[in-house]
């Protein structure tokens, strides 16, 4: 995870302060990309412990076009509870969007599935989050954006763009649920998953994470686990089809999120 380490350490040395919408304050750079190859091992960060139980359950919602925490999430993980109104719901958010966009019925995910298999030349297979006419309706508008995929050869890649990168709590969950849901694709389409590449529009380090950051580079990153996923297709897939292997890791850092 050298390349997200990296990342760290530009953004510390070259971040801009800046306020932000929480009150909290930030570092930030605009306009950032990395990459990461899934040949080498599951992105899963080494320098400290990330739960990768709730990255699964998380992805697993949103595909289930899933808005509300009481449908399978919140007895598992709180990742949304601070949004969440008294009845649990989210509003439009991007399981809404994902498989119902807009409300219209589109289900971008079978799209995308559709035009991988029949046409995976095309430059148009994109799962678009940012419904500009239900952004007042959500609780959170969308932080990571939009997707592509890239289809060459019997490899298949995905990119990635994140318009808000909270770089020390959020982006090592995001970069795990990408890399998640690119080898859920290429499993049921037959390719190799093969490159993640997370491009960031605000990528901001928050000044009560910066300790736990310094902290978090002096490890050295150990060994990337293996994922190994049921064959079935992606829709179908369950928690207890995804299986994280030789996963070593640093302690667990607390960072405190900021709402």
């Amino acid at each position: 995870m050298n390349p997200y380490l990296s990342l760290i350490k530009r953004v510390l040395e070259n971040g801009e302060v800046r306020t932000d919408r929480t009150g909290t304050g930030t570092i930030s750079v605009f306009g950032e990309q990395v990459r990461y190859d899934l040949r080498d091992g599951f992105p899963l960060l080494t320098t400290k412990k990330v739960l990768f139980s709730a990255v699964v359950r998380e992805l697993i919602w949103f595909l289930k076009g899933s808005t509300n925490i009481n449908e399978g999430l919140t007895e598992h993980t709180p990742i949304w509870d601070a949004w969440a109104d008294e009845n649990g719901e989210l509003g439009p958010i991007y399981g809404h969007q994902w498989r119902n966009w807009g409300g219209t019925g589109i289900d971008q995910i079978k799209t995308v599935l559709e035009q991988i298999k029949t046409n995976p030349q095309s430059r148009r297979i994109i799962v678009n989050a940012w419904n500009v006419g239900d952004v007042p309706k959500m609780a959170l508008p969308p932080c990571h954006t939009m997707f592509q995929f890239y289809v060459a050869g019997n490899h298949l890649d995905l990119q990635l763009y994140q318009r808000s990168a909270d770089l020390a709590l959020g982006v090592p969950f995001n970069i795990a649920s990408y890399a998640l849901l690119l080898m859920m694709v290429a499993g049921e389409c037959d390719l190799t998953p093969r490159y993640f590449i997370h491009t960031m529009g605000d990528a901001h380090i928050y000044q009560n994470h910066l300790e736990g950051l310094k902290n978090q580079l002096t490890r050295d990153p150990l060994p990337l686990p293996k994922v190994t996923i049921a064959k079935k297709p992606v829709l179908e897939i369950e928690y207890e089809d995804i299986v994280l292997e030789n996963y070593e890791h640093h302690p667990f850092i607390r960072f405190k999120v900021a709402v």
